[in-house]
């Protein structure tokens, strides 16, 4: 970053209200126009990933119950490296937006590239891990050898897929950076499309059962690799960037990825610590601490569409050295994530008696859900703030802050796993409700203290370098 031009401006967010900046209506409705035209193909691809694999578990959960679990134990294993390595969709988008925002179009294609050829690396590495060693990941989770058996098949050719899911993702930020969400959205549709068809010819024409399944994933997964592929070449040899990997940039690229993948990490622990304090409170707590996991999962899809948002735009203004832009900018996204959380919230507190209802025939788990998805409706506003936040800064490529960040909001959450760890007896004899409403309440501290991190890091201003 030393050849950026190192302006920065110190306490420049103070004080940022939570609603539109006053500066100009006509500038106002125009990035307005950006974030709706960025966000809303962003969510609905989003939402175009948990579609394969409901996909496939319709289709397989018709095989028989072992492959219906062994599918389950295989893709929580690929959801697994698909978040880990989600770093390579952020960092691309923040370096191709912020040389793109510079003028510098071909410099932007290029850093692109960069990304791709780490994500090929990175998927070809991790493929040949997984493949060799399908059966010993999948008996880390305790499941049944007729169920692990299931689930050997479908990860060890899965595999296969995983270089395409990479590539996917960097393919991805590249569009992203340039602004460009609809594209991968017709990618996800059409991918979607694909591996359903497939799905239906392998397992049930072919007779392939869960193998069949697998294979038409990865061929579906790879097919959507190499359309967006095809799409992000074009836009390089038309401004004759060149497609062969530099060592040295894909290193770059490596290393700005790190600190996105501790950040990522330690996210990951903590929603695993929080399944684990459920575990802690009993069967119904757990099963009913699932589901809201669940809904709250679904509606970070809308909030993270706002954060890719946040993420082009920022990287872009930051690489046009329009600190202004950057401040108005950030204010609207705040306003936003805001009332895009409380709209969401209401939406889950008017249903929180209904939700419960499509999940689950046991009243247990009912009662206790419910009361875990007032506690979600509530937090959805600290949410909506933290996911744009979180995407602001991203796209700055403020990484190695997000990632001490991250970390310390990690040490300061387990502290209060562990009260409701200690205290599990007296929560589980008060009831299932009683104790989940604590680990939420618990949940929503933890996004309470990413609030608090992101917020000051934000106000501090030294995120805005400008340049490229």
């Amino acid at each position: 970053m030393s050849d950026r031009g190192r302006v920065r401006a110190h306490r420049t967010l103070k004080g940022v209200p939570v609603r539109p900046a006053s500066s100009s209506t006509v500038g106002q409705r125009s990035t307005h126009r950006q974030i709706l035209a960025l966000a809303v193909p962003a969510f609905l691809a989003l939402v175009a990933e948990p579609l394969f694999l409901m996909a496939d578990s319709a289709i397989v959960g018709h095989l028989g119950t072992d492959q219906l679990a062994g599918l389950g134990v295989a893709s929580a294993a690929l959801l697994t490296a698909a978040n880990i390595y989600v770093f390579l969709a952020y960092g691309t988008t923040a370096l191709v937006a912020r040389r793109l925002g510079a003028g510098q179009d071909s410099a932007a294609v290029g850093a692109g590239v960069d990304g791709i050829w780490l994500s090929i690396f990175l998927g070809a590495a991790t493929a040949i891990v997984v493949a060799v060693f399908a059966g010993p990941i999948c008996d880390v989770f305790g499941a049944s050898p007729a169920v692990a058996d299931e689930a050997t098949i479908y990860l060890r050719i899965s595999a296969f897929g995983i270089p395409g899911m990479l590539a996917v993702l960097a393919a991805t930020g590249v569009l992203r950076g340039f602004q460009d969400t609809r594209t991968p959205l017709i990618g996800a549709t059409t991918g979607f499309a694909a591996n359903l068809l497939l799905n239906i010819l392998f397992v049930y024409g072919a007779g392939l059962g869960i193998a069949g399944s697998a294979l038409g994933t990865v061929i579906a997964q790879s097919a959507l690799a190499a359309g967006l592929l095809i799409v992000v070449l074009r836009r390089a040899r038309r401004l004759g960037t060149s497609l062969r990997p530099h060592p040295g940039r894909v290193l770059a690229a490596a290393r700005f990825g790190v600190p996105l993948l501790v950040r990522t990490l330690a996210l990951r622990a903590a929603m695993l610590a929080s399944t684990w304090a459920a575990a802690e409170l009993g069967d119904v707590p757990l099963a009913a601490h699932q589901v809201a996991m669940t809904v709250f999962g679904f509606l970070a899809f809308a909030l993270d569409a706002l954060a890719i948002a946040a993420q082009a735009l920022t990287g872009h203004t930051l690489g046009a050295r329009d600190l202004d832009g950057t401040r108005d900018a950030t204010r609207l996204m705040l306003w936003w994530g805001w009332w895009m959380g409380v709209a969401l919230g209401a939406v889950v507190a008017a249903t929180h008696t209904v939700l419960p209802i499509l999940f689950t025939g046991d009243q247990a788990v009912r009662d206790a859900l419910s009361v875990a998805l007032l506690v979600v409706a509530v937090g959805q506003p600290i949410a909506g703030l933290v996911f744009v936040l979180d995407g602001v800064l991203i796209g700055a490529g403020d990484g190695p802050a997000l990632a001490w960040l991250q970390v310390v909001v990690l040490a300061a959450y387990l502290p209060l796993l562990w009260l409701v760890h200690v205290h599990a007896d007296s929560l589980r004899d008060a009831g299932p409700g009683h104790a989940l409403l604590m680990l939420w309440l618990a949940f929503t501290g933890f996004m309470v203290f990413r609030l608090i991190g992101l917020g000051i890091r934000t106000r501090s201003g030294r995120w805005m370098v400008t340049g490229a």
